[in-house]
């Protein structure tokens, strides 16, 4: 990361490593407060007036209770000069555990922006209402209202999305590249295709410095991205760079229109 230059790259989407909770080629990241505020650091140098970082993590328990890492990597971030633009939720489905706790069904997607963002092209979902008569309301924002709609007008077919997002996963869920899952962490292509549309535009640069198996960087050059990934396994690197590079032979032979 050092080696780029500042204000370079208009997002990130990464997954860094949890707690340790996974083992990777054999060995546990030594994932330390020291490593991890030295990244967060360095992204913020990295990212551009309007760009974002989109940060999704999870805690390990440990003795009973949750680290909570994950919100000291972002209160870290906000000392860092970023904002904490959105607190997403990864909703999935995990296997069952015996403990006296409830059962983990979701990860942290924390968006942290270098002032406000440039893009946002918000993903939008069908409306269940469409077509229905709609009622009015009034919208608050602390305290304070904002307007009142009445009783005119009609549900629009879609609206937009939450933030709390919800992917299949697992063979043909989280992807359909089988050697994809040579890596123990892999997260949905469909959940950083959403991110990298809701937060850049096509020719914008994006980053992953946990490369991995190289979801973010299919899924960014399939959208028109450019991409720099970083990954210290050559043997997940290998892995990344076959999946890249199909995503290249394939925006040759078959580009988008945008």
């Amino acid at each position: 990361m050092k080696e780029l230059q500042d204000s370079s790259i208009d997002l990130t989407v990464t997954s860094p490593p949890y707690d340790n909770l996974r083992t990777y080629n054999g060995t546990l990241n030594d994932w330390t407060p020291e490593k991890w505020q030295a990244i967060i650091r360095e992204l913020f140098r990295l990212t551009k007036q309007g760009g974002v970082v989109v940060w999704i993590v999870g805690d390990a328990t440990i003795n009973g209770s949750e680290t909570g890492t994950s919100f000291k990597q972002a209160l870290w971030a906000i000392e860092c000069g970023f904002r904490l633009h959105d607190t997403m939720i990864y909703h999935r489905e995990g296997p069952p555990l015996t403990h006296n706790r409830y059962e983990q069904h979701f990860e942290y997607m924390f968006v942290w922006s270098k002032g406000k963002p440039s893009a946002f092209n918000g993903q939008r979902e069908t409306s269940i209402n469409a077509g229905r008569t709609r009622k009015g309301f009034t919208s608050r924002q602390d305290g304070e209202v904002l307007g009142t709609r009445g009783e005119h007008g009609f549900v629009s077919p879609t609206k937009l999305r939450g933030n709390v997002w919800k992917f299949a996963i697992g063979n043909n869920g989280s992807t359909s590249d089988k050697i994809a899952f040579k890596h123990p962490a892999i997260f949905p292509e469909a959940l950083a295709r959403d991110h990298i549309l809701s937060w850049s535009n096509p020719g914008d640069t994006v980053l992953d410095p946990f490369l991995g198996s190289g979801t973010t960087g299919k899924m960014a050059i399939l959208e028109g991205r450019r991409f720099i990934g970083i990954e210290r396994e050559e043997k997940y690197f290998d892995i990344a760079c076959k999946r890249i590079e199909e995503a290249q032979r394939i925006m040759e032979t078959e580009p988008p229109i945008f």
